[in-house]
């Protein structure tokens, strides 16, 4: 022994028995033996049963964990251990179900019917097995219970998944609408039918510039932070040039989109279509 080793004392020793051994802790201090007069209500030790669904979930259980032939069962052995589970259940006070005394009933019936010996029906070669019955309802239930068992191995929604949710934040500067190409081609369509009324019948050849009709556009909607579709047209038709004047100026109107220096807006479905610069002008 080395001379810094110290003998372990005696009373701590027991101390961290009795610590080890406690059942439970008062206080900070262990308890090693239940009171006597500590009250369990009945209903706590229902937890007994918690492992067991029914009688023939619990005969289900006494025959798979023994590895017993399901088509014979050795009632003997089987109606035993369910009468010992019985009165070690009852041994503790527990009001146990209709079900499960009814099913020790029927196990001593067919356990007695097997003992004594039996004459077939006339018309029959053999007489009935008295646990056919036990048997079709054991067999039963384990199908059912089998399929409960793959169902509930399923994922289902609020247990082993979740919902996805998605938080959108909106903006506070509100978005109009984007332009529906099938609404501008019906004003496009109206601007044609209205010049095709105000043309007059000349014949004349004119020099039409699609950079000089964006140019008047743009210096239409200088003075004006939007203006209508229609509008745009309004010195177009008022000139009489007709429905090639309208074109040209409709093919400015796409080309300055197209370059960024217009936008074309639309506050609300089937409202009427605005126009405005699509930058700041100097001055």
């Amino acid at each position: 022994m080395l001379p810094d080793q110290q003998l372990t004392n005696p009373d701590q020793a027991s101390a961290e028995d009795s610590q080890a051994s406690a059942i439970a802790r008062l206080y900070g201090e262990p308890l090693l033996d239940l009171p006597r007069d500590l009250y369990i209500p009945p209903d706590a030790l229902e937890v007994i049963l918690e492992a067991f669904e029914g009688p023939l979930d619990l005969l289900l259980y006494l025959i798979r964990r023994q590895n017993f032939n399901i088509l014979d069962i050795p009632m003997a052995d089987v109606t035993q251990q369910y009468l010992k589970y019985i009165d070690e259940v009852r041994s503790h006070n527990l009001e146990l179900a209709a079900e499960y005394l009814l099913m020790a009933a029927m196990l001593i019936e067919i356990k007695s019917r097997m003992l004594l010996p039996v004459r077939p029906k006339e018309g029959e070669a053999e007489p009935e097995d008295p646990r056919a019955e036990l048997v079709r309802r054991l067999l039963e239930y384990e199908k059912m219970k089998l399929a409960a068992q793959q169902i509930d191995a399923i994922p289902q929604l609020g247990r082993d998944v979740a919902a996805a949710q998605v938080y959108i934040e909106q903006s506070l500067v509100p978005r109009l609408p984007q332009v529906n190409p099938d609404d501008l081609q019906a004003a496009w369509r109206d601007l044609i039918k209205r010049a095709k009324l105000v043309a007059h019948h000349h014949v004349s050849r004119e020099a039409l510039s699609v950079r000089e009709h964006m140019s008047k556009i743009l210096r239409q909607l200088q003075h004006s932070q939007f203006v209508e579709f229609a509008d745009l047209f309004t010195e177009a038709l008022a000139t009489g040039g007709g429905v090639p004047v309208i074109v040209v100026h409709f093919l400015a109107l796409l080309e300055l989109a197209k370059e960024g220096l217009i936008d074309i807006t639309q506050a609300a479905p089937f409202a009427p279509i605005y126009v405005r610069l699509g930058y700041t002008p100097s001055h």
